[in-house]
């Protein structure tokens, strides 16, 4: 989802010429260059590793998974893809008061990189290695491995994932007409690796799962690469931040102590863990944190209205922001299912031959890409034709079509789920569809609620509020990856209550847009829109 949040409904500051300093390339720092293939390489990494995770984790021992269960298996995507969006937290919090911007990006590069050839290893050994390692039984080096380079991931990309972004904006003078064109530039580099990764990716797994993890790993290696090589483009942006006084200097090294303790105590703890000292049941871990995602964005945002010290204006401002973060996190809970169910169903239950030869699964993870490349700049001509015209949606409106179009998407899966229900392979084309509708769903919501958050955030609290969103989007993922769990189809009983499952998203997604339909008048209100 993050990599299609700047591509629409980005503007021109009208009136204003800033200037950029320094070499340009084609009207921009040359500096987007180096960023762009970074990120474009980083979301090679990481889109197609998740190609393949749910369908490594099912697999069979002797197809070389896991043979995990579809619970297990949807708890464990779950708590990854949320590590993810909750470790950029302290990833940007690190980096903007110790070791600068420029640098969180290398160092996130390089523990992603050792994540994926960690991920690649009882592969590599058996290919490159002793020929005669067991195969078709699970050993602890592939479950050490998996769980190991699953952490040094989730930590690597929480270092460089916000913090990318912000070199970017940082590139541009405040004001700047073209900043908002430099971020369309940038987003496309993430939706050409988001679209190449799965292919290729997937291309490998055929051969090998450590194969296609090992090429994920080798995508961003070349990306780190590449932003050593050409780095000195950024012209010092990035840099750490000064410590001038000794006050200054005394709290960096505090931080700095702070950082290594933890981070050693984390190490510790997953030490432990490899060691069998304790063992994790992952689908109670999962439903656990969602529970505690959901206390603490209860709890922050009730300080937040009654002591935060906010205007009665700002205090309604925050109270939309909150009644956003619950209907964003359900949009992200049914979209996140594209590499979770949606992707067991594209295995287990859709029919892949083509001219004698079976398409690999992963392939279809590249279709929501494809389509934001097509559609994202006739979305973003759509909302200024219809400004134009003063018919432009209000953003709930906007909220409320995303979850109309989800909705819309699993209504044809539930199709799709009695065709596999009755014993056949459903055809692609209802895949195909449900991530058309899909795509439509995110680019209606998804610009639309990083904007509004950064317009209705009070300035003092504008940090921690867009924490809370990207805390939406983990809480989404979570849910994601607990539904696949009971929706993927993996036994005879599961499958015959598959369409149900999918019925029953639809009901629940439909409901909520209509809600907020109806809730989008009072909610213009509360931002001030409208007397």
């Amino acid at each position: 989802m993050e990599k299609k949040d700047a591509a629409v409904g980005k503007h021109a500051i009208p009136n204003q010429t800033l200037e950029i300093e320094g070499p340009q390339l084609f009207g921009h720092p040359r500096g987007l260059m180096t960023l762009f293939f970074t990120e474009m390489w980083e979301r090679f990494s990481y889109y197609g590793m998740r190609a393949l995770l749910i369908l490594f984790m099912t697999a069979p021992l002797v197809n070389g998974g896991l043979g995990f269960d579809d619970v297990t298996s949807g708890a464990i995507y779950g708590l990854y893809t949320m590590g993810v969006y909750l470790f950029a937290l302290p990833g940007g919090w690190f980096a903007d008061r110790l070791f600068g911007l420029k640098k969180a990006v290398w160092y996130g590069g390089i523990i992603i990189t050792i994540g994926h050839f960690t991920m690649a290893l009882p592969g590599l050994l058996h290919l490159f290695g002793d020929q005669s390692m067991p195969k078709g039984e699970l050993t602890g080096l592939d479950l050490y491995s998996f769980f190991a380079g699953l952490v040094l991931i989730v930590v690597g990309t929480g270092l460089l994932k916000p913090n990318i972004s912000s070199i970017v904006g940082q590139l541009y003078p405040e004001g700047s007409s073209k900043r908002d064109a430099g971020f369309s530039i940038f987003y496309m580099g993430i939706n050409l690796g988001a679209f190449i990764a799965p292919i290729a990716c997937s291309t490998m797994a055929v051969y090998d799962w450590h194969l296609g993890f090992g090429l994920a790993g080798l995508g961003m290696l070349l990306g780190l690469v590449q932003y050593r090589v050409t780095g000195h483009h950024l012209d010092g942006v990035g840099e750490p931040p000064n410590a001038v006084t000794a006050e200054e200097i005394g709290q960096k090294k505090i931080l700095a102590r702070w950082a290594t303790g933890l981070t050693g105590v984390a190490a510790f703890i997953v030490l432990l863990f490899f060691l069998g000292v304790f063992t994790v049941d992952a689908p109670r871990v999962a439903a656990a944190s969602n529970n505690i995602i959901l206390l603490v964005a209860l709890l922050y945002f009730g300080y937040l209205v009654l002591f935060g010290g906010l205007s009665v204006v700002d205090r309604k401002k925050v109270g939309v922001i909150a009644i956003l973060f619950v209907f964003t996190a359900l949009f992200w809970s049914g979209f996140e299912q594209a590499g979770s169910s949606l992707n067991l169903f594209a295995e287990r239950f859709t029919d892949r031959t083509a001219f004698g030869w079976e398409i690999p699964t992963g392939y279809f993870q590249s279709v929501n890409s494809l389509f934001i490349i097509v559609f994202a700049p006739l979305f973003g001509s759509l909302w200024v034709l219809l400004g134009r015209r003063n018919l432009e949606p209000s953003s709930p409106l906007k909220f409320a079509l995303g979850l109309f179009c989800l909705a819309i998407g699993f209504l044809i899966m539930y199709f799709a789920a009695k065709v596999a229900a009755s014993g056949q392979l459903a055809a692609p084309t209802w895949l195909v569809l449900t991530y058309l509708f899909h795509t439509f769903g995110e680019l209606s919501l998804s610009p639309v609620g990083l904007s509004l958050t950064t317009k209705l955030a009070p300035k003092k609290y504008a940090g921690q509020l867009m924490g809370m969103w990207f805390l939406s989007i983990a809480m989404g993922n979570l849910i994601a990856g607990r539904i696949a769990g009971v929706a993927g189809g993996g036994s005879a009983e599961a499958l015959q209550d598959m369409p149900s499952q999918y019925l029953l998203i639809v009901w629940v997604t439909a409901g909520a847009g209509l809600l907020l339909f109806f809730l989008s008048f009072p909610i213009r209100k509360l931002m001030g829109e409208v007397k």
